[in-house]
């Protein structure tokens, strides 16, 4: 409701009402609890990361064939040396889920603090600011609406994995579509579909609007 109005705050409830009348409130819990583990830890990993490659050209040049490489390969991959190590359950599907979605989080906050104006920055050195002080009171501020626009495409890069996550033991709702699969079972596949579809409109959405905040924000000042 304070982020995107009646009309979503509607489509939000009767979206949940649906989860639970299709009988799959407690898998979308389990995936819902697994996303926010593996967005949380991707986030503390990529947007440090981030900042740091975007305020070093260089480094961003050696570190590009990486994310690349990263983008790459097909979400399996990433589950497969987990498994090996973790055997199957909820630490291999989550340990992909984070390696998955660091890549596109490093990028996005690399480019918000690249498009941070070089005249604000020059502008606060010739005041006095340090450069800890430029970074965290000047670009960081300045480059919240693109790193929440990349906490948006970690959300959504996470949600792609939740079938991959269902494949090792991770359960939830990608265990409750695999399982339609197995059996096969077309009501359980269409209902943990709908379930997944409306979970990943309602983060996406929410996350779009947290960073047209910051965006509303940078234009009141």
């Amino acid at each position: 409701l304070l982020l995107r109005g009646w009309w979503f705050a509607l489509f939000t409830t009767a979206g949940l009402a649906l989860i639970g009348l299709l009988g799959m409130w407690a898998a979308a819990l389990e995936t819902l609890a697994q996303v926010v583990v593996a967005v949380v830890i991707a986030i503390l990993i990529s947007v440090p990361l981030g900042i740091f490659v975007g305020r070093r050209r260089r480094l961003e040049g050696l570190l590009e064939p990486l994310l690349d490489a990263l983008q790459t390969f097909p979400s399996l991959v990433y589950a497969i040396p987990f498994v090996m190590l973790f055997q199957v359950g909820y630490v291999p599907g989550i340990l992909a889920t984070v390696l998955y979605a660091i890549p596109p989080g490093v990028r996005l906050t690399a480019l918000a603090i690249k498009q941070v104006p070089p005249e604000t920055l020059e502008a606060s050195t010739t005041f006095g600011a340090t450069p800890m002080q430029r970074l965290w009171g000047v670009q960081v501020p300045l480059a919240m609406k693109g790193i929440m626009l990349a906490l948006n495409q970690v959300i959504m890069m996470a949600m792609s994995m939740v079938i991959v996550a269902g494949l090792f033991g991770g359960m939830g709702l990608g265990f409750k579509a695999v399982e339609a699969l197995t059996k096969p079972d077309t009501g359980v596949g269409v209902e943990s579909g709908l379930a997944l579809l409306v979970m990943a409109i309602i983060l996406d959405r929410l996350s779009q609007s947290a960073a047209d905040l910051f965006d509303r924000g940078d234009a009141d000042r």
